[in-house]
């Protein structure tokens, strides 16, 4: 083989190795997703987050082609398994849920292991979720107006759990509790799931509860409810009046389920994730089983769910700088 054949021939081989790679790049960019996509919740088993999530994730899973795995990571206010999230490679394969604590959590903190507003890409507001405010049957009150009054009549004798701090449920008590000049006591818990269980023991008196995570044990007669905190009674909850029209006028509080990934994510993959989960969410299916669980579906832009984080962060700022609200 002479100079030029041997030239030839590594010219081919180098040609053949960049076609490939190309290809491969090409591939790995184009044909999103190849393997299984990951939704970190921020909060343990058991919370609003992720009953809406469990109940999304294998619909999910056939509209991609790929597996949906769920994984808990609590703690830190929801900032361990959002940092989680921000950390990650943004290909679309490490995906986060942001609630109420993810926006509140600025005005709550001094310290935050990521940036709220840069390290993270909106994908979709999956739902909104109703708080219910429900009591032991053992609790000598069936409205809000007999809450009111037994917590002014009896200060600091209210114990109220949550699932834990900077949570939705104890940004709503603590903002009820300023409107109403109470002062019920927070008791924070790892998860709704634990703080629900607590409830139900007699260990704590009331909660602010997400919909979905109460919702079985109202129908079981095991737990009272007085009120929810929307402006709207809940379909699934009818009967039970709304905290403004039991009083306290324009008290609303509800907690939201949002998706983001981290910042850098190409835009072509997080359109296709946000067109899953919209259709997803469009089916009989997935708006039968959310609207029974308490959970309200939506399915948005990301440019929609990015305004909307704006303005919560906004919110949450000045109602937790006007109630003082503080992490215990």
């Amino acid at each position: 083989m002479n100079h030029f054949q041997k030239y030839l021939k590594l010219s081919v081989l180098v040609f053949s190795f960049f076609v490939v790679g190309t290809r491969a790049m090409v591939f790995a960019a184009d044909d999103f997703p190849i393997r299984q996509v990951k939704v970190v919740v921020p909060f343990a088993p058991g919370g609003s987050n992720d009953v809406v999530m469990r109940l999304l994730a294998p619909a999910l899973s056939e509209q991609i082609g790929q597996p949906v795995i769920i994984e808990n990571r609590p703690g830190g206010g929801a900032t361990i398994g959002m940092n989680q999230v921000a950390k990650a490679n943004p290909d679309g394969y490490v995906l986060g849920v942001a609630n109420t604590s993810f926006a509140a959590n600025p005005a709550l903190m001094s310290k935050i292991p990521f940036n709220t507003e840069k390290d993270f890409s909106s994908v979709t507001l999956i739902a909104k979720v109703p708080l219910v405010i429900v009591v032991h049957p053992s609790f000598p009150v069936r409205s809000i107006k007999e809450l009111i009054a037994y917590a002014k009549a009896n200060p600091k004798s209210i114990n109220y759990g949550s699932a834990g701090n900077a949570s939705t449920p104890h940004l709503a008590a603590e903002l009820f509790n300023h409107i109403s000049g109470t002062q019920m006591i927070h008791i924070p818990y790892k998860s709704g799931g634990e703080s629900i269980a607590a409830l139900l023991g007699g260990v704590t008196t009331l909660q602010f509860a997400a919909v979905p995570s109460a919702f079985q044990q109202i129908q079981a007669g095991r737990l009272i409810p007085l009120a929810v905190t929307t402006l709207k009674r809940d379909p699934s909850l009818p009967n039970v009046p709304t905290v403004s029209e039991s009083g306290l006028q324009d008290f609303e509080v509800a907690d939201w389920i949002g998706i983001v990934a981290p910042v850098g994510t190409p835009s072509a993959t997080i359109n296709l994730l946000k067109n899953a989960f919209v259709k997803v969410l469009g089916t009989p299916q997935a708006k039968e089983s959310l609207l029974r669980a308490g959970a309200h579906p939506i399915g948005s832009s990301p440019e929609e769910l990015n305004s909307f984080i704006g303005l919560e962060l906004m919110k949450w700022q000045k109602l937790i700088t006007a109630a003082r609200i503080k992490i215990d």
